[in-house]
This record gives structure tokens, sequence and C-alpha cells, in this order.
């Protein structure tokens, strides 16, 4: 079977964990968004390793009855278009969106304050300066960010 070669692998001594059906397509979901975090901007230069466990796992869906959730590609086996476009990546932007937003209010917090380093005696002006900048992207998003760009 297609599948086996990803559970012969001698390097290792195995390891088995009880999970249910649920428990175990909601670890798909997070195998998928911390593989997507890890290598989805590296290009060539991917961390292998965790595509070949995100492999074995969505391998073993194929196996334990959700086919639909893999497929082979280039004779690796990854997460299938059904899954891809099962909404899982609206997962993976509302966090990026959050994230950005919290560096860029952090960053721009710092920069009011000139980059003064942080301590006791002002970290409280910068958790406020933060939360006004969160609080002005939540309202309008980034449009009211100009940059002034001199002809």
């Amino acid at each position: 079977m297609l599948y086996e070669r990803f559970y012969t692998r001698e390097e290792e001594p195995a390891m088995n964990i009880e999970l249910s059906k649920k428990q175990f397509r909601r670890l798909l979901d997070l195998v998928y968004i911390g593989n997507w975090i890890l290598n989805s901007t590296r290009g060539e230069q991917r961390f292998a390793d965790y595509d070949q466990v995100e492999s074995l796992l969505f391998g073993r869906a194929a196996l334990e009855g959700m086919p639909q959730l893999a497929e082979l590609y280039q004779g690796d086996i990854i997460p299938s278009r059904a899954f891809v476009e099962g909404g899982i990546h609206e997962a993976i932007v509302e966090y990026e969106n959050n994230v950005f937003f919290e560096i860029l209010a952090e960053d721009l917090a710092r920069r009011d304050m000139d980059g003064a380093p942080i301590d006791e005696s002002n970290y409280a002006e910068l958790t406020s300066r933060i939360d006004a900048y969160i609080a002005e992207f939540e309202e309008h998003g980034t449009d009211n960010i100009l940059v002034d760009i001199e002809d």
C-alpha cells in the first residue's frame, strides 16, 4: 500500500498515541498550521522533517477513513486540495492579521517614544500607546496610515 512506506522507518522507535477521530482531525489542523507557519515562506529551504511529519499524519488520515484529506503529489503525501480549501487558511489569515497589527502597533509605539529603552518607568506609556494603535487598527484598519513621499 502506498501509505505504508511512511510507517517503516527504522531510525527511531515508534511511538503510539490514542486519539479519537475528532482529536486526530484537530491534530491534522494543528500540524498543517504549524508547517504552514514554518515553511510557507521558505521556498526551496523548507524544513523537510516537518514536511515528513505532515506527510506521515496525512497518510494516516487516508488509512483512518479520511482519504479526502490527503492526496499524492510528486510521490509525496500532502494535504488535499479539499483540506486546504476547507477553511483552514481563514484561521491562518486571522492569526497573521493579528500578529501584523500587534507588531505594527508596538513598533509605532516604540517609535513615538523615540526608541527609549523600556523599563518600569515607561512601560505603562508603551502599553497605552500600543492599545491606542490597536484600537485605531480595529476601527479603521490601515486606512489612516499615510506616508509622505517627497518628489
